[in-house]
């Protein structure tokens, strides 16, 4: 626990007197993940990967970063929103919540971020564009953890969602939170359309008619083991950009 540099467990009498060059902001979604991972699951692990982040480019670099809270709302798709307790957030709900954290941090002093996305339902390029009009001096970067490095240099079989990837980085970083005995199997059905299939069109995929237990991706060969060498090389280029974001010309 650092509170100098994690605003969930930090106090004021930590943070008063400190600059920070840069804030870390994690974004998942509240929806299920299989049968065994917890519904915060995306939030949980961009967080964590958030934190390790911040604790690593100040050592490797002298770059202080204040990761904050993550937020809940995600973007889900349909036959996954009437799932019990999966929750939808709008692009307006979504566009809301990220401004009113710019808004504050700029009036704070506060002049670069990196959202750390945890949701593949989450896109934030429009908003970023649209913030950079209301705060030309405000740096908003985003990235996917998940898609930093090729998973399928790391695992055996991953997936998409509630997977082996995403299972065994929760068991790196929160055991007590996974039992791979409760998980289902994660088979998915593809679209049936060759097109869709080759990605010419996308459209959203009604999650009840892809998957039984929420699952897309076999957990079952997940190992904590593997998620700390994902999580390590994925924390690794997260620091060098945080370093570069901090201390060089963009340009």
């Amino acid at each position: 626990m650092n509170k100098e540099i994690d605003l969930s467990v930090s106090c004021y009498g930590k943070t008063r007197e400190l600059v920070y060059d840069l804030v870390l902001l994690p974004w998942g979604a509240t929806e299920p993940h299989n049968l065994h991972l917890p519904y915060l699951t995306d939030c949980i692990l961009a967080h964590a990967i958030a934190v390790d982040a911040a604790e690593r480019s100040k050592e490797l670099y002298g770059v202080r970063c204040m990761v904050m809270p993550p937020v809940t709302m995600g973007a889900q798709n349909p036959g996954q929103r009437e799932l019990p307790f999966c929750i939808h957030a709008r692009y307006e709900t979504q566009r809301a919540i990220l401004t009113d954290i710019v808004a504050s941090l700029h009036t704070q002093g506060i002049r670069k971020m990196v959202i750390i996305n945890g949701h593949g339902g989450n896109n934030f390029k429009n908003m970023i564009r649209d913030l950079s009009v209301d705060y030309p001096d405000f740096l908003i970067a985003c990235s996917e953890w998940f898609a930093v490095l090729p998973a399928r240099e790391y695992f055996d079989r991953p997936g998409d969602h509630a997977d082996e990837v995403e299972t065994s980085v929760m068991m790196h970083y929160h055991p007590e939170l996974v039992n791979l005995e409760e998980a289902g199997e994660g088979k998915y059905k593809p679209f049936a359309l060759s097109s869709l299939q080759e990605k010419v069109a996308w459209i959203p995929r009604n999650w009840q008619k892809v998957s039984e237990d929420t699952g897309v991706g076999d957990p079952r060969l997940a190992t904590a083991e593997k998620g700390k060498r994902y999580a390590g090389a994925v924390v690794e280029k997260y620091a060098q950009l945080l370093g570069e974001l901090a201390k060089g010309d963009i340009y």
